[in-house]
Order: structure tokens, then sequence, then C-alpha cells
């Protein structure tokens, strides 16, 4: 007989059933909380016994981690280059303003090497030349003055090319890659009248598709970029070709920025100092005050416009004055006198603002521009330049930074600290702390083999090994990998950076040949067959191309100019032809 579902035996049995599958839970909870400590007390002790075991090995050859090692020693104040009156303000960002979240809002002081906002120009585009349509013969030219162009002549269409670049004269791209720099003032210059006979009456598009869009000739030996051209309609039959970009005379520019000289003179006497260290806590590495990239970028940006603007009007020692402080100020990125860089990014800022100051060098080579004086003065301030030794320091701080960053942070501050989003936060969040050890351990063994492509006292560069460890990150395993996936982000930009920093050193390199080769040239008239002609007398010693240590690749062309190149990245000899990355084609560096 059933009982009924509301007796009390009904009850006892449905509380019975409850307590069971309760006493279950609890038991498969408490089992899977087992499990879970189990599974993190494991991989913790993994992780930290597989990076204990690397950092032995790392400093059995000789590798130094720990990050007490790195830390700069206090210098005097009265030789400290920060502590000079302005630089710190000037040159110093404070953690505690770095890693604020209302960083954008604490500095409302006008930028120290900008013109004051009182002193802004406005961005113009330059009237190259007027352009009147004629129907038919071009009547009414008698006395053949006039420049006469035929719509439908391809022969015109060649010829209008030389026209524009006779039009605007000797001229530079800016630095920054937006401005035009021209060796006359804009109020000397006057647009010619043209003439521009057709059949018929040709619309906006048509004249546009007859002039070239970008003007020819080489305004620079390291960028493909030269000034948009642009044609706008001024009538029924005129138009007007524009130059696109912002144009300044060279004078102009030199008076427009002439109120920052006292702050570059500051500058100049704080530089005299012997020594450049930052004040601050460097028990965190994350947490250390570092240099204020941004005024750094400025300040150099200027100086390096200001002598081109220099080399355009044929000043050539005050474009020296302008770019040795350049080349000074990019040294206080390093810790000296050690020459240790204060930071990964510093290192690097350095390289970037080294490959400026080349760039300038090679603009007073184009235009024929510098003396005897200045070439000698800038082949020994390039003679002992070597760049890839501090980014090589930079990479030995960086990992004992990492290391210590790891050991040291709250796991909240670390995942601000790498910003991921989708799984690798929560990945973060989650993980054991071991496996933050099996990243170090996998990036550090990583970074030596990247390391080891590096010889930087020998000046010597291998591309095929660090390309293959790149490979080996890139591929899917890896980054799933929860021992590999930090790495995996991180190194191919180390990679990158590697990469960079050859590339600049080879150009500094071929600066200083270069210098030898226009000092050849201003003697003889021309430059020579062979670079072995310009040791001893001109060059002590050629610096060897850092891609597999044989000479650097030079050619004398049959109009006179020359080739000079580096294998480059992929090790193929092209015949000094670049290409569209630094991973492809030849390193060149050319003149006319």
């Amino acid at each position: 007989m059933t009982q009924p579902s509301n007796s009390p035996a009904a009850y006892v049995s449905s509380d019975a059933g409850r307590w069971r599958t309760a006493r279950l839970l609890l038991l498969v909870a408490a089992v899977a909380a087992t499990l879970i400590a189990i599974f993190y007390t494991v991989e913790n002790w993994r992780g930290r016994h597989a990076w204990e075991n690397r950092r032995r090995e790392l400093e059995a050859k000789g590798e130094v981690l720990d990050w007490a090692a790195y830390i700069p020693a206090p210098v005097p104040d009265e030789q400290n280059f920060f502590k000079a009156p302005k630089m710190r303000e000037w040159f110093v960002k404070e953690a505690a303003v770095v890693f604020s979240d209302s960083a954008n809002a604490t500095n409302k002081v006008w930028p120290p090497f900008l013109p004051g906002p009182d002193n802004q120009r406005k961005e113009v585009d330059l009237v190259l030349a007027e352009v009147k349509v004629v129907i038919g013969p071009a009547a009414g030219i008698s006395n053949g003055s006039e420049v006469v162009l035929r719509l439908e002549d391809p022969a015109s269409r060649e010829h209008v090319a030389g026209l524009l670049q006779d039009a605007v004269g000797p001229y530079l791209i800016g630095c920054m890659n937006r401005d035009i720099f021209l060796a006359r003032t804009l109020d000397q210059y006057t647009p010619p009248q043209w003439v521009l006979q057709a059949s018929r009456v040709p619309g906006l598009k048509e004249v546009s598709a007859f002039f070239p869009t970008q003007l020819s000739g080489k305004s620079s030996l390291d960028s493909h970029e030269k000034p948009y051209l642009g044609i706008e309609a001024a009538g029924d039959d005129l138009f007007r070709v524009i130059l696109k970009k912002p144009v300044y005379g060279a004078a102009d520019y030199l008076a427009w920025t002439e109120p920052l000289k006292s702050n570059f003179e500051l500058v100049r006497q704080a530089l005299q100092r012997a020594y450049a260290w930052i004040d601050c806590d460097y028990e965190l590495p994350f947490a250390i005050d570092i240099p204020n990239f941004i005024n750094l970028r400025e300040a150099c940006q200027v100086l390096s416009q200001r002598a081109q603007c220099h080399l355009l009007l044929g000043q050539s020692e005050e474009a020296l004055q302008e770019l040795t402080l350049v080349r000074d100020l990019s040294q206080i990125l390093l810790a000296k006198p050690s020459g240790k860089p204060i930071t990964l990014v510093g290192a690097m800022i350095h390289v970037a603002i080294n490959g400026l100051y080349a760039g300038i060098i090679s603009y007073g080579l184009e235009l024929h521009a510098w003396r005897e004086p200045q070439l000698l003065a800038l082949e020994q301030q390039l003679k002992d330049n070597n760049l890839l030794l501090p980014v090589v320091e930079a990479f030995r701080e960086e990992r004992a930074a990492t290391s210590r960053t790891f050991e040291m942070t709250k796991r909240s501050d670390l995942i601000k600290l790498f910003a991921f989003e989708g799984w690798s936060k929560v990945a973060l969040r989650w993980m054991p702390r071991g496996w933050f050890y099996q990243n170090m351990a996998a990036g550090a063994e990583m970074e030596q083999q990247a390391l080891s492509t590096f010889d930087p006292i020998n000046q010597l560069v291998q591309p095929r090994p660090m390309t293959e460890v790149v490979r080996e990150l890139a591929s899917d395993s890896e980054r799933r990998s929860p021992y590999r996936f930090l790495v995996a982000v991180a190194l191919p930009n180390f990679a990158k950076a590697l990469q960079t920093t050859a590339a600049t050193q080879t150009s500094m390199n071929q600066a200083r040949i270069a210098c030898a080769l226009e000092r050849f040239r201003l003697a003889q008239g021309h430059y020579p067959a062979t670079l072995d002609t310009l040791t001893p007398g001109l060059i002590q010693k050629l610096p060897h191309d850092l891609i597999g240590g044989q000479k650097l690749k030079y050619r004398l062309n049959q109009d006179g100019s020359y080739t000079l190149y580096s294998i480059g990245w992929d090790e193929k000899d092209g015949g000094g032809i670049a290409g569209k990355s630094r991973d492809e084609g030849d390193w060149v560096w050319s003149t006319r």
C-alpha cells in the first residue's frame, strides 16, 4: 500500500534524500577544492623550480638577473644633469604622474621646446604656378618668353615636372615628415605664369591629371615621402598649382623658433655635467621615474629642423651646433658615466634620436652643404658610436626588471601593467603564480637566444637565428601555451627593437663613410672609385657591415653619384635595391 505524499514517512524520506544530495555536493566541492589546491600548489612549485633552474643556468654563464645590480648609484648633485636648473622639470616624468588616472591633466605648463601660444603659425600651402588655359594656338604670345605647355603633348607632361622643381628651388622635408622648408622666404616667392594650350576647354580633373602629384627629385635619403601637389580652379580658364604640405621659408622658421634658444642654452650648460642620474626609488622597476620622452622628442625635432634650415641657407657651422646638441641630448637616456640605459624604452628612444641625427647629416650631404671642418667634427662624433651596446644592456636590465616585477607585484597591479583583454586578462586573474615563473623561465632563455645573435663589441648581428626565435613564438601552440603566452606577446617586439637598432647603427656607420666621401669630393671634385681610397688619409678604418661582417657595398654610378649599402636583414646582396621594409632588400644610403 502506497504512503500518501503528505505522510510523516514521506517527509522523512524526502529529507533523507536532500541530505544525501547535500552531502554528495559537499563531498564533490571538497574534492574539487582539494584538487584545485593541489593543482595550484603543484603548478606554483613547478614554475618556481623552472625559474630557479633557469636562473642558475644563466648566472653560470655570467648573466646577472638580480635587479639590484642594475640600479644606478647616486651621484653628486652639482655634477648631475638632472639637478641643473630646469632639467628635472623638463626631462623627468615622475612615476606618480605616469600611473595616475589623471595623468593627462597634471601638466598644464606650455611645453618648453615649442614656440609659445602667442607665437603659433598657421599652416599654409604655397602657390607654385598660375596656369592660364588657351584654346587652340597660344594667341597673344609673341616674345617667346612665356612657358607654353600643351595638354595633349606627352613631352609637355615630362617637361612640367622639371619646371615645378625649378619653381620650388632648393627644399627639404622636415624631419617630422610634415613640413617643407624652402631656401627662400615665402615673401620672396612670386608664382610664375604659365600657358596651357588645349584643343578644348578642360575640366579640373583633366588639368589635375596633366600635372604630377608629387615633386620630382630627391628630398631625403631615407624616405620615399615627397611633397604633394594639388590643382585648384581660380576662374573659368585659370588654375593654380599648389604645394599641399605646410610650407615655410628656412629663415622664417629660424626666426619663429628663435625664442627657444635660451632654453636650449640651459640644456647645453647642463650637459657639461659629468653625470645623468634620476633621483628616485628604484626598488620597484615599474614605479621608477622615467625620462620625459615627449619633451625630449620635441626638443630634438625642433633642433633638427633648425639644423635643416641652416643647411638650406648654407650655414653649416650653425647646423653643426644644433645637430651636436641633438646627439648630446640623447645621452641623458643613458645613466652617465656608466652608459647603462635607464629603461629599455629609453634605450630605443636613444636609438631613434641617433637615427634622426644620421638623417640630418644625410640632408646636408645631399645639399653639399657641409664643409671640411664640419665633416671632420661629424666624423669624430660618429667614430665611437655604438648603439648596440646600450640596447643589449637594456634587454638584460629588462629581464631582471621583469623578474623583480613578477616576484614583488600584486596580481591586480600585474593585470594593469599588461593591459590584456579577453582570455589573456582572465588567465592573468586566475592562473597560478607558477605560470608567471614558467613564462619568466621561457622568456629568459629566449631572450638569451636573441641576445646571442648580437655581438655589440665586434659590431656583428645574425638575423637568421633571431628570425627563427620569432617564428617559433609566432606559432599558435606557443601563443596558447600557459607557460609562454606572455613571452609570445613581448619577445617579437624585442626582436623588432633589435632589428631597428641594427638598421640605425648601419645608418650611423654609413654616415661616417659618407662624410669621408664628401671630404674626398670637396678635394678632388668627384667621388672615389672604391672605398679603399679613403683609408687611412680620410678615415682611419672603414666600418664593416653589421650583417655578415664584410665590407659595406659601394658603387660609383655613371652619373657621378654613388650607392652605399648593407646587404640587410635578409642577408642577400640585392645590388643596392632597398626593400619596402627592413625585413627585405638592402639597407641603402645613396646621394647625388
